[in-house]
């Protein structure tokens, strides 16, 4: 069994996947503290976990145990704060908290790797197709963080996981795709969810729906 190791935590209101950037400004004492801390390990390493209830300012907050850990990749200078960038790597779940003092630690246990299997290639095909339209279509009625022509990882279990991370949808629904169990699954659901998200974006603008036609990553397209 995986003994479980102790690693600084960073509750956010976002939930970080695989493959994906995080960028972070860290102002409060105690996340500089654990910056400098994770700074002068040899791996410069922490885990972040999504907010359940409460802020991320300021502490008393309750959170998810599924987070993902992001290694520190580069250092942005701010005024009144420190800017870093970091990459989501390996999922964890949390197995237990330990005290907030000096900042936010807990005991996790890495969770499996996703496996990539030849089979799914006409899958990821149709469901990267079909995000890609879905972020086209969603720049009509929002500014989009990613453009749809955002460019994929070679590898295809972290590109799988940027199609999750770039593809407009609902925080607690991309943390649902965090947990998942299968690479069937996580393209499965992301397709689904971009699909849903287009249509919920529409209705609010008081415009059409999607229309049209998409890749519905469970049928075998020609």
């Amino acid at each position: 069994m995986q003994t479980a190791r102790e690693i600084p935590i960073f509750p956010l209101g976002t939930t970080l996947l695989p493959g994906m950037p995080a960028m972070l400004r860290v102002f409060e004492e105690r996340y500089l503290v654990m910056l400098t801390d994770v700074l002068a390990s040899d791996v410069p390493e922490f885990g972040i976990v999504l907010i359940e209830r409460g802020a991320e300012v300021g502490g008393g907050d309750r959170r998810f145990t599924v987070g993902t850990i992001a290694t520190v990749t580069q250092l942005l200078e701010g005024d009144g704060f420190v800017g870093l960038v970091a990459q989501g790597g390996d999922r964890f779940e949390v197995d237990s908290w330990e005290e907030d003092d000096p900042y936010p630690r807990a005991l996790v246990r890495d969770l499996p790797d996703l496996v990539w299997e030849e089979e799914l290639t006409e899958r990821f095909e149709s469901t990267e197709r079909a995000v890609r339209r879905v972020m086209a279509r969603s720049s009509e009625f929002i500014e989009p963080q990613w453009s749809a022509d955002t460019e994929l990882a070679d590898d295809p279990v972290t590109a799988a996981w940027q199609l999750a991370g770039i593809a407009p949808m609902e925080e607690m629904d991309r943390f649902g795709l965090l947990q998942a169990e299968s690479l069937d699954d996580l393209l499965e659901r992301t397709a689904r969810l971009s699909e849903e998200s287009i249509e919920t974006l529409a209705l609010r603008s008081g415009g059409d729906d999607f229309g049209g036609e998409w890749d519905d990553p469970r049928d075998t397209p020609s």
